[in-house]
């Protein structure tokens, strides 16, 4: 039993990494709470089921379509939107992201209903003695954990990361050494939506889904981020399995109604003890 609650855990928390890290490279590169991110997950997984239903296409292969719309997507929104804000206060830029997710999660419900989906497929379950351990689920966290190990690549080795660590560590001294300061901004929004997208192609798979869990989804990208640290892809990482874990062990041990409360809970207590987080950094490597 405890081991089949630890291997749960280790797949949701697998899954929660790839939904947060999108999150928190927005907010700790442009200083922006993207209060639209669950619905943008949410949005990539209705794609992803569309895709299918239409194309036949699976989810996972999917990934690179539906992120890239989400990418395109988020670069205008910013370029266009959020950019004649960013160097507002922070509650004027949550404000509006705000503002853009009530105008999505309402355009959702319209064109797509509250009623949950999920992309319908037996990819069987792999058995080794008493646990049993659903592939779909299995790939979806190893696809999720390939992303986010590509994301913290893209930081660390291409010439695009590196102008994205050099705003996030100074965003004055990068735009005198010629980077487009709000390119920057606009790639990494785009990269946030592509990593939402990519996160609800593999939701798709695994859980149901509707317009009515954006919130949902939000409320574990901020735990994630204040579990692992701010500013740390291997901290979104980090903070994402421990959370998996927790939750996993809380569900079992105290029924999976409260397992969102010991998640909650243990934001605070990180808050008030830790507020950097488990691997809190400057910037991201």
């Amino acid at each position: 039993m405890d081991m089949q609650t630890l291997i749960n855990g280790l797949v949701l928390g697998g899954l929660y990494a790839c939904i947060a890290v999108g999150f928190s490279l927005v907010w700790g590169v442009l200083n922006v709470i993207n209060m639209m991110h669950g619905s943008f997950i949410v949005l990539g997984a209705y794609l992803a089921y569309y895709v299918f239903a239409i194309a036949g296409i699976h989810p996972f292969f999917a990934v690179p379509l539906v992120g890239g719309l989400l990418f395109a997507g988020g670069y205008l929104l910013q370029r266009g939107v959020i950019n004649r804000v960013v160097d507002q206060p922070v509650l004027i830029t949550l404000v509006l992201t705000f503002g853009l997710d009530m105008i999505l999660y309402n355009a959702m419900v319209l064109g797509f209903s509250a009623t949950p989906r999920r992309v319908a497929l037996d990819m069987g379950v792999l058995e080794f003695g008493t646990m049993v351990l659903p592939v779909d689920r299995i790939a979806a966290m190893a696809l999720a954990l390939l992303l986010t190990g590509l994301l913290y690549f893209l930081l660390r080795s291409s010439r695009v990361g590196r102008a994205i660590v050099a705003v996030r560590m100074d965003r004055e001294a990068a735009a005198l050494m010629g980077i487009r300061v709000e390119h920057i901004y606009a790639v990494t929004f785009g990269l946030g939506a592509f990593m939402a997208g990519a996160a609800g192609c593999l939701i798709a798979i695994v859980y149901p889904f509707s317009p009515a869990m954006t919130g949902l989804f939000l409320g574990k990208a901020f735990v994630v981020c204040v579990v692992g640290g701010l500013g740390s892809v291997p901290g979104a990482l980090v903070g994402g399995l421990v959370l998996g874990i927790i939750e996993s062990y809380s569900g079992a041990w105290l029924g999976p109604q409260h397992a969102i409360t010991v998640g909650f809970v243990l934001m605070i207590l990180l808050l008030l003890t830790r507020p950097t987080g488990l691997m809190g950094k400057v910037g991201y490597e």
